[in-house]
């Protein structure tokens, strides 16, 4: 980790994205307690006043962590899993039930509240660890990849869920590869490469200030061989990996004549998203940790 400074406000989502071996899940673990820093690292961190090399107990007390993987113990139904976990934050028994049944309605989960663990689907899991993150009322939330594999339904469900935690309060620490949960969730966002940060702002912020409003994608390049040996106009950006290449512009109608022009090969006109800041941010390529 290099030269890594960042604020998280209250009430709000901030994101981690970059490539895998960016450095993201070891600064989540850092955030907690969980990895430790180096000895004579320089700098500090400060999660709620508290610094976790020293206060690593107080840290996790005001925090609720989803990790990559489902760790739920499958020998034991999904009532069961809540009730062990509440006892590590020593809520008491009453105040426990009323807890778990209360989240399990909040995650739609009501239903299966005596089924075991392996009679689950892949999405209720990952609504039952987002649960158990909650037991404890934290302050602050952290999720490592909370909907990977989950289909869009599951995704969209938990970013609902996950917007009315960070409406009642509640601080929202994620990370993430798919851009549109970015974009849909984060307040503000940090894109790091190799243990740096490359860029950090508001999504919407990003887009305007690091890439082209538009951009067009001609997918097959070997059919428009010729044409790409053409000179473009000036306000137009070529962007090529492998098959396909991109010309960006913030003037939609230079693209449209470009358009005009590509006899054949496969083509589509569209809005840059994050995806393209994010991959002009990394580079296109996998980096030898991927």
């Amino acid at each position: 980790m290099e030269n890594l400074s960042f604020d998280v406000f209250s009430n709000s989502c901030f994101g981690f994205l970059g490539p895998n071996g960016a450095g993201k899940t070891t600064l989540m673990k850092m955030i907690y307690g969980r990895c430790r820093r180096t000895v004579n690292a320089d700098g500090m961190m400060d999660i709620f006043g508290y610094d976790p090399a020293g206060n690593e107990l107080s840290i996790k007390y005001l925090c609720g962590v989803v990790p990559q993987e489902d760790n739920l113990d499958e020998e034991l139904n999904v009532i069961q899993n809540l009730k062990l976990f509440a006892r590590f934050y020593d809520v008491p028994a009453p105040e426990a039930i009323q807890r778990i049944e209360a989240l399990l309605e909040f995650l739609e989960l009501a239903e299966k509240r005596t089924s075991l663990i392996r009679e689950l689907s892949g999405g209720m899991k990952r609504r039952l660890v987002i649960a158990r993150a909650l037991l404890n009322q934290p302050k602050l939330l952290i999720l490592d990849e909370p909907t990977t594999g989950l289909d869009p339904q599951v995704r969209h469900l938990i970013w609902d869920k996950l917007r009315q935690l960070k409406n009642q309060g509640t601080t929202l620490l994620l990370t993430t590869h798919y851009m549109e949960e970015a974009f849909q969730l984060c307040d503000r966002l940090m894109i790091m490469h190799k243990g740096q940060n490359i860029m950090q702002g508001g999504p919407k912020e990003l887009l305007k200030e690091h890439i082209e409003s538009y951009v067009l994608e001609l997918t097959d390049a070997d059919a428009s061989e010729e044409f790409l040996k053409r000179p473009l106009p000036s306000d137009i950006r070529k962007d090529s990996a492998g098959q396909t290449v991109r010309f960006y512009s913030n003037e939609i109608d230079s693209l449209k004549t470009v358009a005009d022009n590509i006899l054949t090969g496969q083509y589509y006109l569209r809005q840059s998203t994050l995806e393209d800041v994010f991959l002009k941010a990394t580079g296109r390529m996998l980096n030898d940790r991927q």
